[in-house]
């Protein structure tokens, strides 16, 4: 039975990363990237798909866990009749591209407790069991081109495709379990103490935890945007700068449905927001990566530009379905692979665009490459704004005229302007001028529903969509223009439930799926954005607190919330989430916070 996302904490090390379960199990790894085949793949079925258990053997009485503070260092505590127990779970960092390994420390409390350890490998997503041998240091586990060896001093049995272990802990006694990753072909390598490394990986954390710029009030917010910060590193593919969107693929959007997708990619929708709240905590390095990151992967034709990459910046993302995985509650299909890679989405052109202009305005490294881009992309979209497609949400129905498109269309002109007027860099300015006056007339126009007094989600629909509320984000319009106040209003009617925002109501929308979604947590961030940006500061305050309240007990997120069954669902943790609670936090302890700063065009700072 799938376990709920709630009980599930992450650790990586920026080239892939695991997720542990409150009961001690590993239920998903991806190896030797995210993007890879999973090795543990219980996530999406059961414990036959592949896991990593290690726990007490008798009756468990409590349960407790934390991160290490501001780290990524994961501990769980187990309470039972005759003692207590911890267990330690971390990813080392790695300076070799493939090198990944996974460290699990139990230590002994108080009183004498039994553990088991059960270890299932079951290569490409559940599907290959390996060979399997004894070596004196534990066992090594081959299957093709992949291969583990797990190294501890227990003694090891194996039965039933399957290896497991029993062992005794007690006050003072440490155990050592590492799975270590290499290409079969290559020789294995090991983490040779994993106390000492496990104290290396605690202090590089919480030196990189004490690089974040918060001056708000509340300790406990600033540990949920440290958390928040963490978590966006740990989603990071350190050899290129690119930020994954989630670690997971196919944790559906509604619980028994088929609304799955694989989210181990990078979107370029998320890059301007990605930006601001890099900068504005000071992960300056962070951010700059994540923009060569952006230029490498669009490198290209102007017409080849696509709404996401693979995290070296492929663009080859076909969806495919894993048809032996009956999927997180039954939800199917499993997929791996992204179509709508393929989808024609014009906001893109805005995102980076308005992505680099931000980088330029806070004095990251000038690269003249980087101009010549735009001026490319822009040819071409003096045409093609006019195009219908199919919109931020990726739907899978006809392609339409949609606002927000057409609004990201304005913000890619709108920049081109005044980054000429700034800097003095050439281009056709008085010919992108006339644009992007000629496309806010046009959004005015037909995507303005005059009659209810609000913006609709596109031209001569009367459906409502959460992407409006970016319109005086992105300096569209003013916050308190009553067109914009309107549309504000008309969400808070029609598209909230349980006091969050879904995305646009499916009955209204021809998404081209069947079946219902939860509110969308980055589109509830946007909301107490839009509120902060109007002055309600008491309302975006009282909507932060109820997202904050949504996270697990380890501070993560993720895509959405079913309200009724009160479960987070969609992919964990998800990105977009945390990147909307770090810019909502900024947005609310400071006059000129990332909304703010992205309206106005002015500098994000830390």
């Amino acid at each position: 039975m799938s376990k709920p996302l709630e009980d599930y904490g992450l650790i990586g090390n920026m080239l892939s990363a695991a997720l542990v379960a409150r009961d001690g199990s590993i239920d998903w790894l991806c190896l030797p990237h995210f993007d890879s085949p999973a090795c543990f793949a219980a996530l999406l079925g059961d414990q036959s798909h592949g896991r990593w258990l290690i726990a007490p053997h008798g009756k468990v009485r409590a349960t407790s866990r934390r991160y290490v503070p501001d780290t990524a260092v994961l501990e769980t505590r187990f309470e039972t009749r005759t003692g207590s127990v911890l267990v330690q779970d971390f990813m080392p960092l790695s300076d070799d591209d493939e090198r990944v390994d996974v460290v699990r420390i139990v230590r002994g409390e108080s009183g004498h407790v039994q553990m088991d350890m059960e270890l299932i490998l079951r290569f490409n997503y559940g599907q290959s069991v390996p060979w399997v041998r004894r070596r004196d240091y534990g066992l090594n586990a081959i299957a093709g081109p992949d291969a583990v060896e797990l190294h501890t001093p227990i003694e090891l049995e194996g039965h039933d495709m399957k290896t497991t272990a029993r062992f005794a802990v007690h006050p003072g006694r440490v155990v050592p379990f590492t799975l270590s990753y290499h290409r079969s072909h290559r020789t294995p390598r090991f983490v040779p103490d994993r106390v000492e490394s496990m104290d290396r990986t605690v202090s590089w954390w919480q030196e990189w935890s004490k690089r974040c710029h918060w001056d708000g009030p509340g300790d406990g917010t600033r540990d949920a945007v440290v958390r928040s910060l963490i978590t966006l590193k740990l989603l990071t593919f350190q050899p290129t700068g690119g930020i994954i969107a989630a670690p997971t693929t196919s944790l559906p959007e509604q619980l028994g449905g088929g609304r799955n997708w694989d989210y181990r990619h990078c979107w370029l929708r998320d890059s301007a927001l990605t930006l601001y709240a890099l900068l504005n905590a000071g992960y300056r390095e962070e951010a700059e990566a994540w923009r060569q990151w952006l230029l490498r992967a669009v490198a290209g034709h102007p017409d080849q530009l696509q709404i996401m990459y693979g995290i070296a910046g492929d663009r080859w993302l076909p969806e495919l379905e894993i048809p032996w995985l009956p999927g997180y509650e039954g939800s199917r299909p499993v997929r791996r692979g992204n179509g709508a890679a393929g989808q024609s989405q014009l906001d893109i052109y805005g995102e980076l665009i308005d992505t680099l202009y931000a980088a330029r305005v806070a004095d990251l490294a000038p690269l003249a490459e980087a101009w010549r881009l735009q001026n490319v992309l822009l040819k071409p979209l003096e045409q093609r704004w006019r195009e219908l497609d199919h919109g931020i949400w990726e739907v899978r129905g006809e392609r339409r005229a949609f606002t927000h498109s057409r609004v990201m269309c304005w913000v890619a002109f709108d920049r081109a302007v005044k980054a000429c007027e700034r800097w003095g860099l050439k281009g056709p300015v008085e010919v992108w001028r006339r644009i992007r006056e000629r496309i806010h007339k046009d959004i005015c126009e037909n995507g303005f529903d005059r009659t209810r007094g609000c913006f609709v989600q596109s031209y001569g629909s009367r459906a409502l969509d959460a992407s409006l509320l970016l319109i005086p984000q992105v300096g569209f319009l003013p916050p308190n223009d009553p067109r914009v106040t309107g549309t504000v209003h008309a969400i808070e009617r029609e598209l909230m439930h349980g006091g969050l925002v879904r995305r646009y109501a499916v009955q209204d929308t021809d998404d081209g799926l069947e079946g219902e979604e939860g509110v969308f947590l980055a589109c509830s961030f946007w909301l107490a954005d839009a509120y902060v940006m109007q002055g309600r500061l008491g309302d975006a305050q009282r909507l932060f607190d109820r997202l904050l309240s949504l996270r697990n007990d380890l501070g993560l997120l993720s895509e959405e919330y079913d309200v009724v069954r009160r479960r987070l669902v969609g992919n964990f943790p998800q990105g977009f989430s945390h990147i909307g609670l770090v810019n909502t936090a900024y947005n609310l302890s400071r006059a000129m916070g990332p909304a703010q700063q992205r309206a106005e065009q002015d500098a994000p700072r830390a």
